[in-house]
């Protein structure tokens, strides 16, 4: 990690990606592994590596790493973006560079990023090269969509599957690069940061460039997060909470309308819901595994999940309501319609008959 310099808030992504081994296995152990194990007996690694995953979860990152550690230098690193060269054109050009030897190196390495949207002509003609590569050429392929990847590349490559990080793995990276640019950032700030990335090491770092350039000071609440990002305020989230734990359809709803005046992004206040409505239930049934996720609430967010982890209107059947609203949400003609279904059909279900 990129430490004691001054860099724009713009490039905090770009400032602190992995650059070791040890920072890449924070987020992706298994693939560091394996890959490190293999580095033992270079001559018998595979020549093409395919590398599926999530949108920023360091696919390109670690096979920077990869090439460092087998000793390609940066005449001898091209990087590809088959979003922008995915004709046939392209890899026959690439088809053609690939057989002259290395300027200073071991290896040609080439990494090939958005790899699914290459054409079937491409697909095609890069098989050839994989099929029968020269000796000095590597080839390591990205894609968020491994199923589009032909089976015929995928069969000659080494496939290596990303895995999303926890949200706990992104809530420390956010504190540590926050902490490193001189910010004190707020645990539960770091947890709201973490929560809205949705398993992106890219995403998580955006939105702290993007908390940290707006805010005076160098310490960082959840409010301030909650501001930059357009997240629920706390007050609201906990106002829905309580209308739930009460049964009180009518505050339930006014809460969602709040959120709705405030143009708040109905998904957001969902998957914030489900994580505190997760955490109550956890409270209840499993406190010893609810203490570490206790500790990153707000004392208001910590109160009320102790009072509701008490109520037996907030249960399994509730989360499984919503559960099923959030995953309506995207194609939602109106986007909070499924919270408000989700509401009523809760509260409809408890009254007396």
């Amino acid at each position: 990690m990129a430490k004691g310099k001054e860099i724009q808030h713009s490039t905090l992504y770009r400032a602190y990606r992995p650059q070791t081994w040890e920072e890449a296995a924070r987020g992706q152990p298994q693939v560091v592994a394996t890959l490190q194990s293999a580095l033992k007996h270079p001559e018998k690694m595979a020549h093409a590596y395919l590398f599926a995953g999530g949108r920023g979860t360091g696919k390109t990152s670690l096979a920077r790493i990869l090439a460092r550690a087998l000793g390609v230098t940066d005449k001898d690193l091209y990087e590809i973006d088959a979003a922008s060269n995915r004709g046939i054109d392209d890899i026959r050009a690439l088809r053609e560079a690939v057989y002259t030897i290395p300027f200073e190196s071991p290896y040609k390495f080439y990494i090939i990023d958005e790899a699914h949207m290459l054409t079937k002509d491409a697909w095609n003609a890069l098989l050839k090269t994989l099929e029968e590569p020269p000796p000095h050429a590597m080839f390591v392929l990205a894609t968020t969509e491994r199923d589009k990847v032909p089976e015929t590349i995928q069969s000659r490559s080494q496939v290596h599957i990303f895995r999303q990080p926890s949200r706990e793995i992104l809530r420390e990276i956010v504190i540590d690069v926050a902490k490193h640019e001189g910010y004190s950032l707020e645990r539960p700030g770091a947890e709201l940061v973490a929560l809205l990335a949705e398993g992106s090491f890219r995403d998580a770092l955006s939105i702290l460039q993007k908390v940290l350039s707006s805010i005076d000071g160098k310490k960082v609440s959840v409010t301030d997060v909650e501001k930059v990002t357009g997240a629920p305020r706390g007050e609201i989230v906990r106002k829905l909470l309580a209308a739930l734990g009460s049964n009180d359809t009518d505050d339930a709803l006014a809460a969602i309308r709040s959120a709705v005046a405030e143009n708040i992004d109905a998904r957001m206040l969902a998957r914030l819901l489900l994580h505190r409505l997760r955490v109550i239930m956890l409270m209840r049934y499993a406190p010893s595994l609810a203490e570490q996720l206790v500790e990153e609430l707000t004392d208001a967010d910590r109160e009320l999940a102790k009072e509701l982890s008490k109520k037996p209107s907030i249960n399994s059947d509730l989360l499984r309501v919503f559960l099923e609203a959030y995953s309506t949400m995207a194609y939602a003609a109106v986007p909070h319609l499924p919270l408000e279904l989700a509401i009523i059909d809760s509260m409809s279900t408890k009254l007396p008959t």
